[in-house]
């Protein structure tokens, strides 16, 4: 894989923030930030994409495959996707802030 292929790779590991009172409380106390990533994303393609994405340093990475929720339409039933989520430690004294406010 070629270093440009690789850079590409790493700019879509990352789906977007995952926001939760969970998420928002380990924001505050813990310094760890949530992420939707991709399900075939590993440990250290999250880690390199957020260090290349946000210019911050990451302590450590934990990821947790979410089961989708079998729902009912009527009287159809159906499932939604499962997914991946990842729980970003970040050194301390680095900040991530989605809302880009100062």
């Amino acid at each position: 894989m070629s270093q440009a292929e690789h850079q590409e790779r790493l700019m879509q590991v990352l789906i977007g923030p995952h926001i939760s009172e969970k998420s928002t409380r380990l924001a505050e106390s813990d310094n760890q930030v949530v992420f939707k990533v991709r399900r075939d994303a590993t440990r250290q393609e999250i880690r390199k994409a957020v260090e290349l994405l946000f210019e911050v340093d990451v302590k450590a990475v934990t990821v947790a495959n979410v089961k989708g929720k079998v729902k009912r339409f009527g009287a159809q039933r159906g499932r939604r996707q499962d997914w991946k989520k990842a729980y970003v430690r970040l050194a301390e004294g680095q900040d991530i802030d989605f809302l880009g406010a100062e």
